[in-house]
């Protein structure tokens, strides 16, 4: 598990929000606070769409919702005059990212043992604090496939000029 302090909210929040580089996660859940609280769950429901949507390949197959398709209902919520009193976002990198991460790296945890590579930012109206997770279906002794997603994630951050520092 890795804890890292977000040094420019500016920068931050424009990639976050307006530009593509967190489109490589899926959405678990948002938690946003201003004069209200919004609370979106990621997860998809699939009955909700038809048979034909579901087999025409326009929605995705996963779990939760794919960034991309969301952030743009969270930029409204967080967007005006007035700074949030609050966020959270609790992301997975997607399925086939995390994999070709995973081999990339000839990581020696089976990858099916390993439900998502997890990235959870809170924002607490002063500062954003970025934290890596793994998230396994069963207990795993090794923690090879955490410090590869850590070292993963920080060379993502750094290569995206989003400026951090450990914590």
């Amino acid at each position: 598990m890795l804890a890292l302090h977000i040094t420019s909210m500016k920068q931050f929040m424009n990639q976050l929000l307006v530009s593509d580089a967190f489109d490589i996660f899926l959405l678990e859940e948002a938690v946003i606070t201003t004069a209200n609280t919004y609370t979106l769950d990621g997860y998809v429901n699939r009955e909700f769409y038809s048979p034909e949507d579901l087999n025409s390949g326009q929605i995705p197959d996963y779990e939760y919702s794919p960034w991309s398709t969301m952030k743009g209902l969270c930029f409204q919520l967080i967007k005006g005059k007035r700074t949030p009193l609050s966020f959270r976002f609790i992301f997975h990198l997607k399925p086939e990212q995390a994999l070709k991460l995973l081999e990339k790296a000839n990581c020696s945890v089976e990858p099916s043992s390993i439900k998502a590579l997890v990235l959870t930012i809170r924002y607490d109206g002063t500062k954003a604090v970025l934290t890596t997770g793994c998230a396994y279906h069963a207990f795993v002794m090794s923690k090879e496939a955490e410090q590869i997603w850590d070292k993963a994630l920080t060379r993502y951050l750094s290569g995206k000029n989003i400026p951090y520092e450990m914590l």
